[in-house]
């Protein structure tokens, strides 16, 4: 992997992190924006999708994609758990 792409994969991260409350429910978002936002480790994110909490959406055969309103719900749902 090049320099360049590697930067730009590591200043995407926190770009749809900085920007998640602004982006539509219709959008999707990767694996390491889920592990951030639930702050989880990727194996209990496919736990989770196991489970059934979480449910993926495949783009390609190898990308897997989380909705953006489908984390807020469970988002919400973590933080009335806790309270």
């Amino acid at each position: 992997m090049s320099d360049k792409l590697k930067l730009e994969t590591i200043n995407a991260i926190p770009h749809a992190l900085a920007n998640f409350d602004a982006m539509p429910s219709q959008g999707y978002v990767r694996l390491p924006v889920v592990k951030s936002l639930l702050g989880v480790s990727s194996a209990t994110v496919w736990r989770m999708v196991k489970a059934g909490t979480l449910k993926t959406h495949k783009l390609t055969p190898r990308t897997t994609t989380f909705n953006v309103g489908e984390l807020r719900a469970a988002l919400a749902e973590k933080g009335g758990a806790q309270s």
